[in-house]
């Protein structure tokens, strides 16, 4: 199931769909509200393991939502009262796992601990027509390795439980490629989890499930920006912290960036940081990104793989904002999916 957060784009939405993803991650009632609106025939999972009681009922009642997380009984009951005690619902139990293999840690908000699961999944089992259980290794997973932990994990848990379970939601984590972050192939976390899913003590029938965002997504889209001023090796852009550059200002996330001139700049590469367009000192991303040292104010710059949460983290504080979106064929500017070849992109190639 792709898990919306990561894009809610309804144009990214029926693209997914039209290459065969029929199940949602979604995470808020406006979501839920969403993928409904774009995609009638979808299935949607609410995978967010604290929602509100008249969230669960209209999704319930009116959207058809059939699958819910959980991580402790008081969220099970919430669940039961607001569907009228359904007895046709798949309750996915969320596990508290490890994030020491992520970039960005999902460990401490969520979660059910080892002390914790044995009751709640037993009575998840008596509620539930279908007993799930789920985990998330934490955002950018840079080695499978976290998924067999986790699994770990899992096989503890039903093991300590004694119940039969359906489902087994490995979450997401996915990796992307970004610059300082080269994952392994996604083979090799796709091998390791299926491997541990065969060897889980659960039923022949019992279905394995994933949640990718950001490794259907982050390819999708990049955003060019403009110079407005040079000071040294700082960039002034009209794109930033506010804007679809959060991750580079807050997390410290680089990007690919490319020049975007014609004719293309001999110089040689140097470090920069970026200042976005704000009057806020926080907005900075300190990079370094890479570009030409004759960079100047009115040079434009393509920043690729902000198709994860780019888009879905922008705000119009103090007035800037993305105003154009344009639609183009030629591949993006890293990618898990294609070879080498056809991973080179001309430097003039613009993609948004």
């Amino acid at each position: 199931m792709y898990a919306v957060k990561a894009n809610p784009s309804a144009d990214l939405l029926q693209i997914l769909w039209d290459n065969g993803i029929t199940h949602y991650d979604v995470a808020s009632i406006a979501e839920v509200r969403l993928v409904a609106r774009t995609l009638p025939q979808a299935t949607l999972c609410f995978m967010h393991p604290v929602k509100a009681e008249e969230a669960i009922a209209e999704a319930y009642f009116t959207h058809g939502v059939r699958v819910f997380s959980l991580d402790s009984l008081e969220e099970l009951s919430k669940v039961m009262r607001a569907t009228k005690d359904a007895t046709d619902l798949t309750l996915c139990v969320r596990l508290r796992v490890s994030s020491e293999h992520s970039k960005l840690s999902l460990a401490s908000k969520f979660g059910a601990a080892p002390g914790e699961t044995k009751e709640l999944l037993f009575a998840a089992r008596q509620a539930a027509d279908a007993l799930g259980i789920c985990f998330h290794v934490g955002s950018q997973a840079m080695t499978p390795e976290a998924y067999a932990q986790a699994m770990e994990r899992v096989r503890a848990a039903i093991v300590d439980a004694g119940v039969t379970v359906d489902v087994v939601d490995v979450g997401g984590g996915f990796p992307s490629s970004y610059p300082g972050m080269e994952p392994p192939p996604l083979e090799r976390y796709f091998a390791t989890i299926h491997r541990a899913f065969e060897s889980l003590p659960i039923s022949y029938s019992a279905e394995l499930w994933a949640e990718p965002g950001r490794a259907l997504c982050a390819e999708y889209s990049s955003i060019i920006v403009r110079v407005e001023k040079r000071r040294g090796d700082e960039l002034y852009i009209n794109d930033g912290a506010y804007g679809a550059l959060f991750d580079a200002a807050h997390i410290g996330w680089r990007f690919p960036v490319t020049l975007l001139r014609e004719p293309d700049s001999n110089a040689r590469d140097m470090a920069f940081s970026f200042y976005g367009p704000t009057c806020d000192d926080m907005d900075h991303m300190a990079g370094p990104f890479m570009l030409p040292a004759d960079i100047a104010a009115g040079d434009y710059i393509e920043i690729g793989m902000l198709g994860a949460y780019g888009s879905a983290m922008r705000t119009a504080f103090n007035g800037f904002g993305s105003d154009e979106t344009v639609i183009v064929d030629d591949e993006p500017m890293v990618s898990l999916y294609l070879d080498d070849e056809a991973e080179a992109v001309p430097s003039n190639v613009v993609t948004l």
